[in-house]
């Protein structure tokens, strides 16, 4: 099964009965879903990871009353990062009522026949990237032959697409194996590896090393993240209810984007206490991630939403790895261009 993504093998698990379950559902819904006499009821939404400042948004939103606000008696923030956890499994169970998840990983299972869709996306950028020290740095794809780069078997596929979008020769770049260690980077055994910019820069950074970083998506590999996933039938049959869901994340999401500071406190002291997350760590992530989650674009049209260009741009990446879909089988970016039609203001970013 294709997918690019670092925690694929965490994340990609039940996809085979995935269709069927999701047949099985039926226009009723699942119970993760299902309302209750209270406004739009409690909800479960699935995370892609382990709860650190990557959800801040949704911390907010928590925190702050706006699910409450938007009619929701709760939302569940599930933790991800553990087998069986995959937000396109969850959707098939009735586990979750919608999930955070990316292209990579839901593209596969549309595949199969899971009748899935993206209806928005929190990062416009997906954080993979080849991370290396300014003393000997990969600034443009141009630089990888001659160099050693460290990839885990999980990163193989994202790693081949990144070579067939710059048509370098596999053969040129010595890959080596890699699970997480930097100090393979920092002693010299790899010139580079592939990580998430928004925590191996960081973690050098805050370890006495000066750091450098080319993203995927600026090297001819440009994928979004942290997509809001959902079933047809929750388009189809409970529209008001995921903009409802929608507009509360892009207030949180807000609120995140203003403030990295809080939005670390929030994962390291409560959502995600039980991580060991250090405070000024995630400060700096928080503020890496806002790289990816504002550009002209969204300041422009608001959080989550995708141009026709860059939707374009992600089947294309897709393509390169193998996946061939269409762009109207796997986004449906109506239901947010709604929300957004409705309230103009929701737009402006502080």
């Amino acid at each position: 099964m294709a997918t690019f993504d670092r925690r694929a093998f965490l994340r990609t698990t039940g996809l085979a009965g995935l269709a069927l379950g999701l047949a099985a559902c039926g226009e009723g819904g699942s119970s993760a879903g299902s309302s209750s006499g209270d406004g739009l009821g409690p909800v479960k939404l699935q995370l892609s990871w382990k709860k650190n400042v990557e959800f801040a948004g949704e911390y907010f939103a928590d925190s702050e009353g706006y699910y409450k606000a938007a009619g929701f008696s709760q939302v569940e923030l599930l933790s991800g990062g553990g087998s069986g956890t995959s937000v396109e499994s969850g959707l098939a169970t009735g586990r979750c009522w919608a999930g955070l998840s990316a292209p990579t990983i839901t593209a596969p299972a549309v595949l199969q026949g899971a009748p899935l869709k993206i209806v928005g996306a929190t990062f416009q950028k997906n954080p993979f990237a080849i991370i290396s020290l300014s003393k000997n740095p990969i600034e443009s794809a141009k630089d990888l032959p001659g160099k050693k780069i460290g990839v885990q078997d999980s990163n193989e596929l994202v790693w081949n697409a990144l070579l067939k979008a710059n048509g370098i020769d596999e053969g040129s770049v010595t890959r080596v194996p890699f699970q997480s260690d930097p100090s393979m980077l920092t002693s010299g055994q790899l010139d580079g590896y592939v990580g998430f910019v928004t925590s191996g820069p960081v973690r050098l950074r805050m370890e006495g090393h000066d750091a450098t970083h080319l993203l995927l998506a600026d090297a001819g590999l440009p994928l979004v993240a942290e997509t809001f996933t959902v079933t047809q039938e929750t388009i189809d049959n409970e529209r008001d209810k995921l903009k409802a869901f929608l507009t509360a994340e892009i207030k949180g999401w807000r609120d995140a984007v203003a403030d990295p500071a809080r939005s670390a406190e929030l994962a390291a002291t409560v959502y995600g206490k039980d991580q060991n997350l250090d405070v000024k760590e995630q400060t700096e992530e928080a503020k890496m991630q806002n790289e990816l989650v504002v550009t002209p674009d969204v300041k422009a049209n608001g959080l989550f939403t995708m141009t026709p260009e860059l939707i374009e741009q992600n089947i294309t990446s897709l393509a390169k790895a193998g996946l061939t879909i269409k762009a109207e089988q796997l986004f449906d970016l109506t239901v947010l261009d709604e929300v957004y039609q409705a309230d103009p203001s929701l737009k402006k970013l502080s």
